[in-house]
C-alpha cells in the first residue's frame, strides 16, 4: 500500500481519475480523452490519456444507442453521454458542449453503470418473517407490490384513524428525483401527520436558514459560468475565494476545476480554512487550520476588524443594508477582537487580521462554505455572521461574490395544484432534525413516534448511533426504500426496492447553483424496482382502497396516475412553482448547459447572480412575489442585518438577531457552550416543528477531557465516495473500502501508533475502528474519520478490508443547532489508541 502524501494535481484528479475509474470497470473500454472532449471508439485507437482503445472496430462494443444523462454523485450535476449495447451500460463519458463541465468527469460518474448492474440490487418488496431488528439473522419474504404497499397503507391508517396521525413520520433524502418530496408532502397533509422531514438537518439547511433571514431567499447566491444577463463570467471571475469548511477538490471536484480556471485567469487568491490540510488546501494560497468547531469565533474576528478599521463599502451600506448601526455597536461592545479569536481558534491574530483585509479590499470576492460549517452547534449564527461579511463589504449582488453556502439549492419545494379536500389540522412536528426521532420513539417526549418511512439510511447518518439503533429496534412499523440492504434495512418490516438514476428520465440532482438538467432513462428497471415518486402515487392508491373514513377519491383525486410518467408531473410543478415557468421538459431537453432557477419565462436566461441589480433579475423576483423594483426578498426590500421582528422572533429560541460566541462543549479550552430547556416552544426559523430554547454562554468545564484528550471530525472520506451508496459498488470498495483515520504523526508517535496499524477511536458515546494514516496536515489536538462506512458493505470485506461500524457512533446528539436542527458531526471529544493483537 504506498505511503506518500504527495499533492495530486487538479488534472489528475478530475480527469486522471476517469481513467482509473474506466480502467477498472467491466466493460467500460472508452474514457473521457485527457483534453476533455468525448473519446470515440470510431476515431481512435489511442486516447489523449495514453491508453489503448480496444473497442474500435468491436461489433461487440459498439453502442446500440448513446443517451443524455446526468451524474447523481454530487452537487457538480455533470452532463454524461451514456453508451448502451443490448440494455447493457458499456461506457461512461462525459457530455459536451458545457463550458462549466469542459469535458469533463470525476471518477464517480462511470460508478453510476455500477449502480444498474450490482448483484446486490434490492429487486422485489420484501416483508419481515423474522428475525430481531437489526439482526443479519432477519427474515423477509417476497411480496408484490400490491401486498406490500396494502400493508404500509393498513398500518398507517390504524394509527391515524386512532388519532395517531402525528406518530407517523417520513424521512426524505437527497437522492430523490427533484419533486418526490412535494408528493411526499402532499400525502402527509391528507394523512394529518405534521413529521415529513427531509435530510435539510443532517446536511445543510443551516446556511439556507441564514440565507434567507438576510436576504430573503435561502439559495446558493451566484453560479457557475456565464451569466446570462449580462454575457460575462460569474463566480470564474472572483479575485477572492474565502473557503470555510468545504473540500471542493474532493466533493465538488468537476465545478471546482472551473473555480481554478478563473483562478488561473484572474490571478485570483484562494484561502481555505479547516482544521486539516485537504486537496483544497493543498491548491490554496493559504491554508488557516482553526481548532473544529471555532469558525464562529474566526469569522467574528474577521467581522470586527473589518467594522473596527472601516474597511466596509459605506455607499453599499447606506443604499442596503438594514440594521448596520446595531450591528457596529454590537460588535464594538463584544471584545470579539483578532487577538481574541486567535486565542479561541488557535489560529495567529495576524492572519486573522490580514485575512479580514484581504477580503475586504478585493474587487469582487466569493465565500464558500459546505458541511464543515453546517455541521456544527452554532450552524445558523455562523452562517448569518458569515451574510454579514459579504453585505458589508457590498460583496452581494455581483458577479464573482455571494454566500455560496453549498446544497441550499433549488428545487426544493416544488408546487402541486392545491388540494380541493379539506385536510386535518395537523399538530406541531418533532424537533427539527430527523435524529429527532430517536428520543421521541425511546422516550414519547414530545409526543410518541409508532411509523417511520425513510428514503436515507439513518443507520449511518445519524448521531449516536447506537442509540438510534436501539430506538429503530423498538419502533413498531418501519419502511425502508433503497438500492440495496443496507444497514437500515435490517430493521424493517417492510423493504421497497427503488429503481437507480440510469433506469429513468427526469430531474434528479441539481447543481449547487439551482441548474438542473433533463436526464434521459439508459436501461430498464432492475427487478421490480420503481421510482419513488411512482412509490409515493402508488401507495395513495393503496390508502384509497383500505380507506374508511373518506371516500376513495380523497387520495385518488389528489394523486392521478398520469403523474406516474415524469413528464406530466413535471409539467405540473412548472406550472404551479413561482419563478418556474421558463424551465419547461422541452427547453431543458434541448441544452448543454443545465438551466437555474428562478426562471420565470422561456425567454427568460435563468438567475446567475441572485439580488443583482439588473432587470433580469427583478423580473424573476417579481415572479417570486417581489413587488416591482424590490432587490431583496426580505420583509424591508434591504439585508437584514437586525431588526427588532428577527430579534424578538430568535430570543423565544435564546438566539438574536446579532449573534455571540458559543460553541460545542468537546472543544477543547472551556469556551462558553450552551444548555437546552426541557420546554418546548415554535421553533422561530421552522415554524411548522417544535424545538427545546437554549441557553447560550455557559462556561464548559472541559472536563471531558480528561479522559478523551483529542477533538475528532467525520466528514467524506475521498472524492470517490458519495454518502453512503458508493461503498456497494466495486470500484467504491476496491479504491476508498479502508477506513483511514487522520492523525499527525507527532500524535501518533505519542500514542505508540504507527503508520497503517489498526486503531480503537473511542469517545464516550462508543467506539468504532479504523486505520491509521499518519498525516502531517492536520492540527495535532485533532483527528479526522471519515463517515458513510457501515458493518452492512460487505463488498469491502470480500475484497480483502473490513467493515466498520458508523462513525456516528462518536458524535453527540444531544447538542445540535435548535434553529436549523443540524446536528453537530465536527466536534466530539475522542481517544485513540492501537487495537490489540
Amino acid at each position: 500500500m504506498p505511503h506518500s502524501n504527495k499533492p495530486v494535481s487538479r488534472r489528475n484528479m478530475v480527469q486522471g481519475a476517469v481513467l482509473t475509474s474506466a480502467a477498472l470497470m467491466v466493460n467500460a473500454p472508452t474514457v473521457a480523452a485527457a483534453d476533455g472532449a468525448a473519446s470515440s471508439a470510431a476515431t481512435s485507437t489511442v486516447d489523449k490519456g495514453g491508453l489503448l482503445n480496444y473497442s474500435e472496430g468491436s461489433a461487440a462494443l459498439q453502442p446500440d444507442r448513446t443517451i443524455k444523462s446526468a451524474c447523481q454523485f454530487c452537487n457538480s450535476n455533470c452532463a454524461i453521454s451514456v453508451d448502451v449495447r443490448a440494455d447493457r451500460v458499456i461506457s461512461i463519458r462525459s457530455g459536451s458542449g458545457d463550458p462549466v463541465q469542459r469535458g469533463n468527469i470525476c471518477v464517480k460518474a462511470p460508478m453510476m453503470a455500477e449502480l444498474a448492474h450490482n448483484p446486490l440490487r434490492l429487486t422485489q418488496p420484501l416483508i419481515r418473517t423474522g428475525g430481531r431488528k437489526g439482526s443479519k439473522n432477519s427474515t423477509f419474504r417476497e411480496a408484490t407490490w400490491d401486498e406490500a404497499l396494502g400493508l404500509i397503507a393498513r398500518r398507517l391508517l390504524a394509527l391515524r384513524d386512532s388519532g395517531q396521525a402525528a406518530a407517523i413520520a417520513n424521512r426524505t433524502t437527497g437522492r430523490l428525483p427533484r419533486g418526490t418530496g412535494s408528493l411526499v408532502g402532499r400525502l402527509f397533509a391528507l394523512l394529518g401527520s405534521p413529521n415529513n422531514t427531509d435530510v435539510g438537518p443532517v446536511c445543510n439547511d443551516a446556511g439556507g436558514n441564514a440565507l434567507k433571514a438576510t436576504f430573503g431567499l435561502g439559495n446558493f447566491t451566484n453560479g457557475y459560468g456565464t451569466d446570462g444577463a449580462s454575457g460575462r463570467d460569474d463566480l470564474g471571475s472572483a479575485d477572492y475565494f474565502l473557503f470555510l469548511g468545504t473540500n471542493q477538490a474532493e466533493t465538488h471536484p468537476v465545478t471546482f476545476e472551473y473555480l481554478l480556471r478563473g483562478r488561473a485567469r484572474s490571478g485570483a487568491k484562494l484561502v481555505v480554512v479547516d482544521p486539516r490540510q485537504t486537496p483544497t488546501g493543498a491548491l490554496a494560497d493559504e491554508w488557516i487550520a482553526p481548532k473544529p468547531h471555532t469558525d464562529l469565533a474566526l469569522a467574528l474576528g474577521m467581522l470586527h476588524h473589518i467594522l473596527d478599521k472601516r474597511l466596509y463599502d459605506r455607499k453599499f451600506v447606506d443604499r442596503w443594508v438594514l440594521g448596520f448601526e446595531e450591528l457596529q455597536a454590537h460588535m464594538a461592545a463584544s471584545g470579539y477582537t483578532p487577538q481574541w479569536a486567535s486565542t479561541v481558534t488557535g489560529v495567529p491574530e495576524e492572519a486573522i487580521r490580514h485575512i479580514a483585509e484581504d477580503y475586504a479590499a478585493a474587487e469582487s470576492a466569493a465565500i464558500f462554505c459546505n458541511a464543515g460549517i453546517s455541521h456544527q452547534l452554532g450552524a445558523f449564527d455562523t452562517y448569518r455572521v458569515l451574510t454579514f461579511l459579504a453585505s458589508v463589504t457590498g460583496n452581494i449582488g455581483r458577479l464573482g461574490t455571494g454566500c455560496n453556502f453549498m446544497h441550499n439549492t433549488w428545487p426544493g419545494d416544488l408546487h402541486l395544484p392545491e388540494l380541493s379536500v379539506r385536510t386535518p389540522e395537523p399538530t406541531h412536528a418533532l424537533p427539527v432534525g430527523p435524529d429527532y426521532f430517536a428520543e421521541a420513539i425511546l422516550t414519547g417526549r414530545p409526543y410518541p413516534l409508532k411509523a417511520v418511512i425513510t428514503q436515507g439510511n439513518p443507520l449511518i447518518s445519524s448521531a449516536n448511533t447506537e442509540r438510534v439503533k436501539e430506538a429503530f429496534r423498538r419502533l413498531d412499523f418501519y419502511v425502508y426504500t433503497g438500492l440495496f440492504m443496507e444497514e437500515a434495512a435490517t430493521y424493517a418490516d417492510v423493504i421497497l426496492p427503488v429503481s437507480s438514476p440510469l433506469e429513468y428520465e427526469g430531474v434528479y440532482m441539481r447543481r449547487d447553483d439551482r441548474a438542473i438538467r433533463w436526464q434521459e432513462a439508459a436501461v430498464p428497471r432492475c427487478g421490480n424496482s420503481k421510482t419513488d415518486w411512482e412509490i409515493w402515487i402508488d401507495l395513495a392508491h393503496a390508502f384509497a382502497h383500505q380507506e374508511k373514513k373518506h371516500d376513495p377519491s380523497y387520495w385518488t383525486d389528489a394523486f392521478p396516475l398520469a403523474w406516474k410518467d415524469y413528464s406530466t408531473l413535471w409539467a405540473e410543478f412548472v406550472h404551479h412553482t413561482p419563478g418556474m415557468g421558463g424551465m419547461t421538459e422541452r427547453r431543458m431537453r434541448k441544452r448543454s448547459e443545465p438551466l437555474r432557477w428562478p426562471c420565470p419565462t422561456t425567454d427568460h436566461p435563468g438567475v446567475s447572480v441572485m439580488y443583482q441589480d439588473h432587470p433580469s433579475w427583478y423580473e424573476a423576483a417579481e415572479s417570486l412575489g417581489a413587488a416591482k423594483g424590490q432587490r431583496f426578498l426580505t420583509p424591508s426590500g434591504k439585508i437584514e442585518v437586525f431588526t427588532e421582528e428577527l430579534d424578538r422572533r430568535l430570543a423565544t429560541a435564546g438566539h438574536a438577531a446579532l449573534p455571540t460566541f458559543y460553541t460545542h462543549p468537546e472543544v477543547t479550552g472551556a469556551h462558553p457552550t450552551v444548555s437546552y430547556d426541557k420546554r418546548f416552544i415554535t421553533n422561530p426559523i421552522n415554524p411548522q416543528a417544535l424545538t427545546h430554547p437554549v441557553r447560550i454562554g455557559i462556561r464548559g468545564d472541559g472536563s471531558v477531557h480528561r479522559d478523551y484528550p483529542l477533538m475528532g471530525m467525520t466528514g467524506r472520506p475521498s472524492v470517490v465516495h458519495f454518502a453512503s451508496v458508493t461503498h456497494w459498488t466495486p470500484t467504491g470498495a476496491r479504491l476508498n473500502g479502508i477506513r483511514f483515520l487522520q492523525i499527525h504523526p507527532d500524535t501518533a508517535g505519542a500514542l505508540g501508533i504507527e503508520d497503517r496499524d489498526e486503531v480503537i477511536v473511542e469517545s464516550p458515546r462508543g467506539r468504532v475502528t479504523a486505520t491509521a494514516l499518519h498525516w502531517p496536515g492536520i492540527r495535532e489536538d485533532t483527528v479526522f474519520l471519515p463517515n458513510a462506512f457501515g458493518p452492512a458493505q460487505d463488498l469491502a470485506k470480500q475484497l480483502g478490508g473490513a467493515t466498520y461500524e458508523a462513525a456516528n457512533a462518536l458524535v453527540d446528539d444531544r447538542y445540535y443547532d435548535n434553529l436549523s436542527g443540524q446536528q453537530a458531526y465536527k466536534c466530539f471529544a475522542c481517544r485513540v489508541s492501537k487495537a490489540p493483537g
